[in-house]
Order: C-alpha cells, then structure tokens, then sequence
C-alpha cells in the first residue's frame, strides 16, 4: 500500500502552488489579450489585433505536447520533484520577461517575436505542472480519498485565475486606460514573477513520491513505452477532457474579451462577474471530488456531460443578454459543468496508466487537448463568429466536442486501478 507519512499540508501547499502560478499567466494574458493586442500586433482592425493576440495564446498550448514529452521524461525517470521545480523557474522567468518587453512601437516586429517566443518556452515548460504536482499528491494519497486530493490541484489552479483576473481587474481600476495600455498592462506580469519565487522556495522542501521510489526500476524511455503501450489510453485522456478544455477557455477568456469588444461591458465589469464565478468553481472542485470518492467518478462527468448537450444554447443565451447580472448567471452554470471535469481530471488521468509511465502518459494527454482545444478556443470562436456573423457558433462547436466526449466516458472502467 502507499504510504501516506508525505501527505501533509506543506505537500499539498507545495506542490499546488505552481498550478497558480500557471493559471495566472495565463488567465492574465488572456483578460489583457485586447490591450496586448494593439501593443505588439497593432491594426487598423481590432479583430485582426485580437486574433493575433489569441494566436499567440493558442502558440504557447501548441508547445506543450513538446513540454510532455521533456518534463514527462524528468518525472517518470528522474522524479516528480525536480520536473516541478524547473517547470516553476522557467515559468516564473518567462513571466517577468514579457513585464520587461519592449512594445511594437518601440522596437518593431522584434517585439512580436520576443512575445511569440517567450510565450513557447513557456508553454514547454508548463506542460508538466499541472498533471506532474497532481500526480504527485494523488500518489500519496490514502485510496478512499484519492479524487478530493486530485482535486486539490484544479483547485489551487483556480486561484491562481481568480489572481489572474483580479489583477488587471485591481490596476486597471485604479489606472486610467491610457496608463494601463502604456505600463499598467506590465504589473500583472511582475506579480506572476513574485508567485513564482515563492513557490520554487516551498518546493525544495518537498520530498519524492512514495509509489516511484518503491519501483525496482524506471523506464529508461517512459514517453516511447506511454505511446506504445498505453496509446488507447492517452486517446481517452484526450476526448474525456475536449469539453472542460473548452468550456473554460470559452466562459472565462473568449467572453472577457468579447463582453468589452462586442457587447460594450467595462473591462472591470467583465472581470468582477468572472473572478466572482472563478471563486465559485473552485470549491465546486472539492464537492465534485468528495463525490467521486463516494458515488463514482464516471457518472459524474456523464451527468457533465449530458447537462453541457442539454443547457449549453440556453446558458450563452443569457450570456448574450444586455443584463449584467443574467450574464453572470449563464457563465455561473457553465461554471458549475465545468467543475466536473476539472474537479476529476487529475485523479482519473492517473488511474488510467500505470506509475513507472504516469508522468509522461498523463501529460501527452493532458497537453495534447489543451493544445488542440483549450489554447486554441478563443482564437476559433472569435474566427468563427467574424466568420458566420452568428453569435452562437461556439456553442456548437461546443456541443459537438461534447458529444465526443460522452462516447469516451462510455468507455472508461467503472473503477480505477493505480498500479505500478
């Protein structure tokens, strides 16, 4: 049996603490993607600004299946412990990088570049983060609890993106628009610098996971063995996470931009309905895990599932109503969808593939849908509205993933193994 002398609460600070930094980042740039926007990708058309400033979110997902298969490699052969500490130190330079760049009208294309590629070694780096950390927990963690600890991780993530909207929501209250788009837009982004420090402190303390310790040997090559032996289940991992991928990318980043842009909120306006929502699905994560512990994890997330195919027109509805208050209460039930996903995602990622491949496994997976539908969703509705002049076009792109997704629940085990 594992041992569970490691799971205190100085692991579990430790080793979440990294989920906020990386959902700060990025929560960040994507409520600042319209000023980022016209400051490294200037247009007469402020579509075509956004775009490239969504384009550039969508690069840094797209480098993470590059990220699974290096930290994927550390964490399985080398430990869970050093692939998070370095997944942190890049992520938290990256970050006071982009506050240090200089804008398209200072230096040109060149600053273009610099964003574009500050934004892919990010992405590298954070690929293992999110499935490493939790892995790690849900290692430890005694078998009648393992979803509430999985859940822990989603958790701290979301803190991490309640900081990421309630920053710019703070400076840009207390800054002017002009201020904001000439230095405030940088504050953010030092900040996520100053997380960063923090977390890499708590981490050196952290000590290895108990179930790789225990093998009598890793695989030299996890990532090749992953692939070969374990693909049916990475494919799995993929499709059960398309809809939580891209619900929350629609509700808290494709919306923040297009409440300002299109339906005249403020940008406070549309940050406080969402930081107030984002607070709200972070304890959802922990019942949806306490849940699972008890009744099942795959009933939960078909009833995900099937609530998204069935509520997902009428809850953006409301979402495109002129009330601020009503449009708050369509994001808050998408909000209450997508906590399933997220609240069970790192447990049962886990229990699918054994340990000696955990690690690169579950971060292929993981990445592997956040680079196809997470990073890329506000760039596709944002396209596919300019493209359709149909409001309601992503939702149905929602809608078909979900469908998807529901024929790969059908297909999980009713219960979880985690073998060595």
């Amino acid at each position: 049996m594992v041992r569970r002398s490691n799971l205190n609460r100085q692991s579990v600070v430790a080793a979440s603490s990294g989920n906020v930094l990386e959902w700060y980042d990025f929560t960040v740039y994507g409520f600042l993607a319209p000023i980022l926007g016209t400051i490294f990708f200037p247009s007469d058309d402020p579509i075509a600004s956004l775009l490239a400033s969504f384009a550039v979110l969508a690069t840094g997902y797209a480098a993470r299946p590059i990220g699974s298969v290096i930290f994927g490699h550390i964490g399985d052969r080398f430990g869970r412990k050093p692939a998070i500490i370095w997944s942190v130190v890049i992520m938290g330079a990256g970050s006071i990088a982009i506050g240090l760049l200089p804008t398209h009208a200072e230096v040109g294309v060149l600053a273009s570049i610099l964003l574009i590629a500050i934004r892919i070694i990010q992405g590298i780096a954070v690929a293992g983060e999110y499935t490493t950390s939790g892995i790690l927990l849900v290692e430890e963690a005694p078998p009648s609890s393992r979803f509430l600890v999985g859940s822990l991780i989603p958790f701290a993530m979301m803190w991490g993106c309640v900081l990421g909207s309630g920053v710019p929501a703070g400076v840009s209250s207390v800054l002017s628009s002009e201020q904001m788009s000439a230095w405030g837009w940088r504050i953010p982004f030092f900040i996520g610098g100053g997380v960063a420090i923090v977390s890499l402190i708590l981490r050196l303390a952290l000590s290895e996971s108990p179930a790789l310790t225990a093998l009598e040997s890793r695989d030299a090559a996890p990532i090749r063995t992953a692939v070969k032996d374990h693909w049916r289940q990475i494919l799995q991992m993929v499709g059960l996470l398309i809809p939580t991928a891209i619900i929350y990318f629609i509700i808290f980043v494709y919306a923040a931009s297009y409440l300002t842009t299109q339906m005249h909120f403020s940008t406070a306006e549309a940050l406080d309905i969402s930081t107030i929502n984002l607070i709200l699905i972070a304890f959802l994560f922990l019942a949806f895990g306490y849940l699972a512990d008890r009744i099942g994890y795959r009933g939960l997330f078909l009833y995900g599932s099937v609530g998204t195919l069935l509520f997902a027109w009428p809850m953006w509805y409301l979402m495109h109503q002129g009330n601020l208050g009503v449009v708050f209460l369509g994001q808050l039930g998408f909000a209450f969808l997508n906590a399933i996903g997220w609240g069970l995602s790192v447990t049962t990622l886990s229990g699918l593939v054994p340990t000696k491949v955990r690690c690169s496994a579950v971060a292929l997976g993981y990445n592997i849908c956040m680079a196809a539908f997470g990073g890329t969703t506000p760039f596709i509705a944002t396209y596919l509205v300019a493209r359709t002049s149909d409001d309601f076009a992503p939702v149905y792109y929602l809608m078909a993933a979900t469908a998807i997704s529901i024929a790969v629940i059908l297909s999980l085990p009713k219960q979880l193994e985690f073998r060595n």
